[in-house]
C-alpha cells in the first residue's frame, strides 16, 4: 500500500485524497487551517458554483490559459462524475442559468460536509493546523517525506501539492506551495489576480455605486501600446493599427466605488494583461452597450417615437423608460444635451450622438483590484514542468500538483472548480498507482 500525502484540504486536495484512497493508497491530508474547504465555503457568494453542466467539450473555450494541458484531466473526470459523486453521497444539486450547478440548499457548507463524509468513508486522515513547510527528496530526486509544523517528518511515497494560489489570502492561499515548488526546481509563472473587478478612471462611474445592470453587452478593447486617445474619434486606437477586442460578452455587471464588477466584468478580466510581451504597458477601454438587443437604427426610431409622443416634455424628464433612475443624471450629463431642452428642440445630430452614447458608453480601465478581491489566481507552476497525463512533476518523481497552484485558469461559471476536481482526481489516481 502506497503512502500518499496531500497538502491542502480544498477542492483539489479533497478530490485528490478521495481518488488516491479509492485506488488503494493510505492517505493523509495536511491542512494549515482549522477546518477544510475554506475557499469552497465562500465561492459563489456562499452558494458554491460547484461545476458547469455544459458538455465537457465546451469547457476548452472557457479556459483562456492552459486548455490543452487540461485535456486528459477534464475528460478523465468530468462534470457529470463530480455531480454523481456529490449526489450519490446525499448532496442534491440544481442547474441554473448558464448551466451553473449549485447545491439545492444554496449552502456551500453542504458540498464541504459531503466531501468530508466521503473522505472519512475512505479512511483518509486529516491533520488540521499542520502546515507542510518542506518536501524531502532522496539522492535520485524521488519524493521521500514531508516536513510539517506539527507532525515533523512524515514519510511518503507520493506527495500531491494542492495549496491554491494567492486569491483570498484569508482562506490560507498564501503561496506556500509555489515557494516549495520553486525550491525544488520548478518554474512558477507570474502570479496575478484574475476574475477580478476593474478600477475605472471616469468619476461619473463612482456616482453609480451599487447600480446593477442586467442584459448589457461589454467589449474589452486592448489599445495598441502607442495609443493614448480613447475618445472614440477616427484613429483613436493608434492610427492605422487595428482595434483588438480581447473579450466580447453579454450579461450582468455592477458599478462600485472604485469602478466596475459583476459576472460580466470578472470574466472579461481573464483577458486583461498589464504589459505586452516586450514589457510595454497596455491600456484598455470597456465599451458598454446598454441596449444590445437594438441596433443603432432601431434605437434611433424608438427615441424618435418617444420624443414625438412627449414633444413638449423636457429632455431630463423623458428617459425613465430607457434607464434606471440612478443612471439618468449621468446619461444626461454625458450626452451634452441641455437637460431643460424640450424634446421637439433636440436636433437630429444630438439624437444620433445620444444613440451612439447608449450603444457605446466608454470606461477607461486603470487597473484591477488586488488578490483580496480576486476569485482566482492566474499563473502558477508552469504546465511544461508537469505531465498532463498524470499531473506528476517532470522534475521530482512522486511529486504531483493539482488545482489553482498550476498555471491554468478559466472564466466564471463553475469552470475553475471543475479544473480543481479534475486535476485533483487525476493526481490522486496517478499518485496511488503502483
Amino acid at each position: 500500500m502506497k503512502n500518499v500525502v496531500v497538502i491542502g484540504c480544498g477542492a483539489a486536495g479533497m478530490m485528490a485524497a478521495i481518488a488516491a484512497a479509492k485506488a488503494g493508497a493510505s492517505v493523509i491530508i495536511f491542512e494549515k487551517n482549522e477546518k477544510p474547504g475554506k475557499k469552497i465555503y465562500i465561492t459563489g457568494k456562499g452558494r458554491c458554483n460547484v461545476t458547469n453542466a455544459c458538455d465537457i467539450s465546451e469547457y476548452f473555450d472557457k479556459i483562456p490559459h492552459g486548455s490543452k494541458f487540461l485535456y486528459s484531466a477534464l475528460y478523465g473526470y468530468d462534470n457529470t462524475m463530480v455531480m454523481d459523486l456529490l449526489q450519490s453521497n446525499g448532496c442534491k444539486l440544481k442547474t441554473e442559468r448558464g448551466d451553473r450547478v449549485f447545491p439545492v440548499s444554496d449552502h456551500s457548507s453542504d458540498i464541504i460536509s459531503t466531501l468530508v463524509k466521503v473522505l472519512k468513508k475512505n479512511k483518509v486522515e486529516i491533520r488540521y493546523q499542520d502546515e507542510v513547510t518542506w518536501i524531502q527528496t532522496d539522492s535520485e530526486n524521488n519524493v521521500k517525506a514531508v516536513v510539517s509544523s506539527d507532525s515533523g517528518i512524515t514519510e511518503a511515497d507520493a506527495v500531491i501539492v494542492c495549496t491554491g494560489g494567492l486569491s483570498y489570502p484569508s482562506t490560507g492561499s498564501t503561496g506556500t506551495g509555489h515557494k516549495i515548488a520553486k525550491e525544488l526546481g520548478h518554474k512558477v509563472t507570474e502570479l496575478k489576480p484574475s476574475l477580478v473587478p476593474f478600477e475605472i478612471k471616469e468619476d461619473w462611474c463612482r456616482e453609480l455605486q451599487g447600480l446593477s445592470l442586467k442584459n448589457v453587452a461589454v467589449k474589452l478593447e486592448q489599445l495598441p501600446p502607442a495609443s493614448k486617445d480613447v475618445t472614440g474619434g477616427e484613429g483613436s486606437s493608434g492610427g492605422k493599427k487595428k482595434k483588438k477586442i480581447v473579450y466580447d460578452g453579454f450579461g450582468e455587471m455592477l458599478f462600485t466605488h472604485f469602478g466596475v464588477s459583476g459576472p460580466l466584468i470578472l470574466t472579461s478580466s481573464c483577458y486583461y494583461e498589464e504589459k505586452d510581451k516586450k514589457g510595454n504597458p497596455l491600456e484598455y477601454v470597456i465599451h458598454l452597450d446598454l441596449k444590445p438587443a437594438l441596433t443603432h437604427e432601431q434605437l434611433d426610431k424608438r427615441l424618435q417615437r418617444e420624443f414625438e409622443v412627449s414633444r413638449n416634455r423636457q429632455f431630463k424628464n423623458s428617459l425613465n423608460s430607457l434607464f434606471p433612475s440612478k443612471l439618468i443624471p449621468v446619461m444626461i450629463s454625458l450626452s451634452g444635451i441641455d437637460p431643460e431642452k424640450p424634446l421637439n428642440s433636440v436636433t437630429k445630430k444630438e439624437r444620433a450622438d445620444f444613440v451612439n452614447l447608449i450603444k457605446d458608453l466608454r470606461l477607461t480601465v486603470t487597473g484591477t483590484r488586488n488578490f483580496n478581491e480576486a476569485i482566482i489566481t492566474r499563473g502558477g507552476i508552469a504546465t511544461g514542468d508537469i505531465n498532463p497525463s498524470t499531473m506528476e512533476s517532470k522534475k521530482i518523481k512522486g511529486l504531483y500538483f493539482a488545482g489553482e497552484i498550476i498555471d491554468v485558469d478559466a472564466q466564471t461559471g463553475g469552470f475553475n472548480l471543475q479544473i480543481a476536481w479534475s486535476t485533483g482526481h487525476l493526481a490522486g489516481e496517478s499518485a496511488a498507482a503502483e
